[in-house]
């Protein structure tokens, strides 16, 4: 879902990302191509130019454009990483927890006094009272009662 939310509010950053990705796979690909014993120069600067994409690349997938452009001069640390992926959650979270059980709870308060279903006189006898709580007549079924 952090991909996702990525790529739909924050364009931008999913074509660094993107881009970022190509380049590092490319390097890695030329590095394993070079021998570490014959062209040790050259194997040795292609390892760190992986590492410093790979680096690179873990960074910009943590964050989001925003946190970019406002500290243009500063790499984003490990707290401004930890802290946009957290806000994510919680808000994520809280998005789906309104619209599962948050809704249940609204309509049950909406429909309190309409009766689920009419109960035959009778039948309980003076547990009827009992099953029309909270606000139903007596010989109503409701919502919220315990049964």
């Amino acid at each position: 879902a952090y991909t996702l939310y990525l790529w739909v509010f924050h364009s931008s950053t999913s074509a660094q990302l993107r881009e970022k990705r190509r380049e590092v796979l490319n390097t890695k690909a030329e590095l394993l191509k070079t021998s570490a014993q014959d062209q040790f120069a050259k194997w040795a600067k292609l390892r760190r130019s992986v590492d410093k994409g790979l680096a690179d690349l873990e960074k910009l997938s943590a964050l989001p454009s925003s946190a970019y452009h406002a500290s243009a001069l500063t790499q984003p640390t490990d707290s401004d990483v930890a802290s946009t992926k957290s806000a994510f959650s919680i808000k994520f979270n809280s998005t789906v927890w309104i619209l599962t059980t948050g809704i249940q709870f609204f309509v049950g308060w909406w429909y309190r006094k309409a009766a689920v279903f009419y109960l035959p006189p009778g039948w309980f006898g003076p547990l009827g009272w009992w099953l029309s709580f909270p606000f139903a007549p007596a010989g109503q079924r409701m919502q919220f009662s315990v049964l």
